[in-house]
């Protein structure tokens, strides 16, 4: 068994699984914090970005100034954002029979795979995660297209170029992974590869293995996956939660008697509550509202967004936020709050049951119903109408790097009045700040993740005793800027198996047993004899026939007559001649009863020599030696046949034939 791991992205995976005769692949994430070295993508001419130097080597020996543009100090990108795809090189990916989906966000490079690697396979979802991933994933060719950069910056590329050039861009990893976004009809056929399923739903894969997703907890229709033969099993935890917020609950207990458990998609804030960062998000938000400024929250199109609506609309009343409009601008904005309710089977029960009151299980309906929240596809048409500040306004992508935000943080930017609050914890907010320096308006970081925290997850794995765990290396040693922080990493016993982009791992347990069915007609002529109460065994003599990894006993066929004829007979081969099956063995040779057998025998001088297995008799007279051990008995004795034969009828009167 051996598991190749194609993200260095502990929260975007990407493995592949070779387990009895099938390839599988858990997750496909796409790694978008490459977008942070390209300049953001204005929906509105912006003169400030157009009027941005290029940049040239200090001694003028290179000139990029098409492809690199000096920005607030840093230099950037100029040119369409492009993102880190898995690895393909690594194996050949048109061999995966199957692709696993735990949620959502790790299912954006999906177009990738299924469109350029030969892949002929299924992938498995629920149908939340298709759902919202293609309103994601729709969205993202969204912001793409809606500005397209003609010119493609690929000379910066070249290993000896990126070397001189200044941090971070020298630094930056994996750059000829780097691709621009998909088309809108390659998500289209992407997706129409996913077959959906439910959860504790067993799926049978060639016959070989089942599958089968597990309620995670984190997000609507999130999954954890078991890859089970009849003897082994493996458990696959990827973005999961034990807080309890809108999805189901995690199932835990289908985790246990794992032999290997693959973890990834761990909280990116290890040290962040996400109850206090709800409560810090909303006093910033009112705080800024009262002083008569504008709140930007950039933000993805689902997920945190939906718990952020029904804090807010918990909130509103007491802080006397009552008359401030909320705005969704999103190309998928209408479609994300919709699905949110229509989904009630995917819900922790508290939800579920206000659908049967009827109850809309998720606030944010009350709230567009009063026209508390409006949503709008873009910032042009009705939006620039209806417009009025101050105001809180929800928008995407958290980068800063395209979509309707860039216009607001070059509209609100300026002014010490606006606030920018982070919530999504994918991106460095410095980082993604950094194009738009020197900034007036107030920035917070309050990143709220509800994955599982190292504490969280070393409780569950104490609880579901897996054998072997294996995981991002990430998790195995403190994160870098608090190296004296040994309880944001894993210690486990024995130690987790770590993996990071491009390793192989040979995964440490081995198929012992196989399950093999027996025809009803051999199985009557068998004759079993009792070894020990409650197990008895028998010999069989058998065809085994094995197909789509299912294995059967069948009878040996009897030879065919050959019906007499008057021609000349031919020499014809003899079938094969069935012979009966040797007498199988069992039982073990007691020392003491056996010492007085030979003794009867007239064989009195014997040394007994004991062994880590068992003991070595030495027949001093007769030169020879018997080796008794738990598992088989021989007899040593050179040029005397008539006292082997002997010998060997001494050792079978205590031995059990069958």
């Amino acid at each position: 068994m051996k598991l190749y791991c194609l993200s260095g992205h502990p929260t975007l995976p990407c493995n592949v699984l070779k387990f009895k005769s099938t390839t599988i692949m858990l997750d496909c994430g796409l790694d978008t914090t490459s977008v942070l070295q390209f300049l953001p993508l204005p929906l509105v001419h912006s003169q400030r970005l157009s009027k941005l130097p290029g940049w040239v080597s200090k001694d003028g020996a290179i000139n990029l100034e098409k492809e690199l543009k000096e920005c607030a100090g840093r230099v950037f990108v100029d040119s369409q954002p492009e993102f880190c795809l898995p690895e393909k090189e690594l194996l050949d990916l048109s061999t995966v029979d199957v692709i696993l989906i735990s949620n959502y966000h790790c299912m954006m490079a999906l177009p990738y795979i299924t469109e350029h690697t030969g892949f002929t396979g299924t992938v498995y979802a629920t149908e939340p995660t298709l759902q919202i991933g293609r309103l994601l994933m729709e969205e993202l060719v969204n912001f793409m297209e809606r500005v397209p950069k003609a010119q493609s910056a690929t000379c910066w590329k070249n290993k000896e170029i990126q070397r001189l050039l200044p941090c971070p861009l020298k630094d930056v990893q994996d750059v000829y992974a780097w691709k621009r976004c998909y088309s809108l009809q390659e998500v289209n056929s992407a997706l129409s590869k996913v077959q959906l399923v439910g959860y504790s739903q067993k799926v049978e894969l060639f016959g070989a293995v089942q599958v089968t997703p597990l309620s995670s907890g984190y997000s609507l229709g999130s999954s954890n996956w078991i890859i089970q033969s009849h003897y082994e099993k493996v458990s696959y935890v990827s973005g999961s939660s034990l807080l309890t917020t809108h999805p189901q609950p995690m199932d835990q207990s289908s985790l246990k008697n794992s032999d290997v458990l693959i973890l990834s998609g761990l909280t990116q804030i290890p040290t962040a509550n996400p109850d206090g960062m709800l409560g810090e998000f909303c006093s910033n938000l009112a705080m800024t509202i009262r002083a008569g400024g504008n709140v930007l929250v950039p933000c993805h199109s689902s997920g945190v967004i939906y718990d952020l609506l029904e804090c807010l609309y918990q909130f509103m009343d007491s802080a006397n936020l009552g008359t401030a409009p909320f705005y969704f601008i999103s190309p998928v904005a209408n479609s994300s709050l919709e699905f949110s309710q229509i989904f009630a089977e995917w819900l922790c029960q508290n939800k579920q049951s206000k659908v049967y009151l009827p109850e809309p299980p998720f606030p944010h309906a009350e709230l567009v119903q009063t026209n508390k929240l409006k949503h709008y596809p873009s910032i042009h048409g009705d939006f620039s109408s209806e417009f009025r500040q101050p105001c809180v306004v929800f928008t995407g992508h958290p980068s800063l790097r395209f979509g309707d935000v860039v216009h607001f943080m070059e509209l609100w930017g300026k002014s010490s009045l606006n606030t920018i609050i982070f919530t999504e914890p994918d991106f460095s907010y410095l980082d993604a700040l950094a194009p738009y320096q020197p900034l007036a308006m107030k920035c917070v970081y309050c990143p709220i993740d509800t994955r599982l925290n190292f504490h969280q997850v070393s409780k569950l794995l104490k609880e579901v005793q897996p054998l072997h765990v294996v995981c991002p290396e990430q998790y195995t040693q403190p994160p870098p800027s608090q190296s004296h922080r040994s309880d944001l990493m894993l210690e486990l016993q024995p130690p987790p198996m770590a993996y990071r982009r491009c390793s192989v791992l040979g995964l440490p347990f081995r198929r012992r047993y196989e399950r093999i069915h027996i025809l009803p007609e051999l199985a009557k002529s068998l004759v079993p004899s009792e070894i020990k109460p409650g197990i008895s065994v028998a010999t069989v003599s058998a065809v085994l026939h094995s197909k789509d990894n299912k294995h059967i006993l069948q009878p040996v066929p009897k030879p065919v007559p050959v019906p007499p004829t008057k021609k000349r007979k031919r020499v014809q081969e003899e079938p094969p001649e069935r012979l009966a099956p040797k007498p199988l063995l069992n039982g073990a040779v007691p020392l003491d009863p056996f010492l007085a057998t030979l003794h009867k025998h007239g064989i009195a001088e014997v040394k007994v020599e004991e062994t880590p297995d068992g003991h070595i008799l030495h027949l001093q007279a007769e030169d020879t030696l018997i080796q008794l051990e738990e598992d088989g008995t021989h007899i040593v004795c050179d040029n005397n046949e008539p006292l082997r034969t002997t010998l060997r009828d001494l050792v079978l009167r205590f031995l059990q034939k069958f």
